[in-house]
């Protein structure tokens, strides 16, 4: 489990109260992402951290539908 202290909320979320709240969490070996908003104790997406950047580099270029 990753400790609630290393949690940061994503530069996507949004101002203010982050509307849309996505925290990462960095780890040795893995990268955590949670939605904070709806549902901070629950799931969590983990990556190794060698395909983090990757991920949010192809997520960028796709850009919202």
């Amino acid at each position: 489990m990753t400790d609630l202290d290393t949690w940061r909320k994503s530069s996507y979320s949004g101002g203010g109260d982050g509307n849309a709240c996505v925290e990462v969490a960095p780890g040795p070996t893995h990268i955590s992402v949670r939605d904070s908003k709806t549902t901070p104790t629950s799931a969590t997406l983990n990556f190794p951290t060698a395909v983090f950047a990757p991920f949010l580099d192809a997520l960028k270029s796709h850009g919202p539908e």
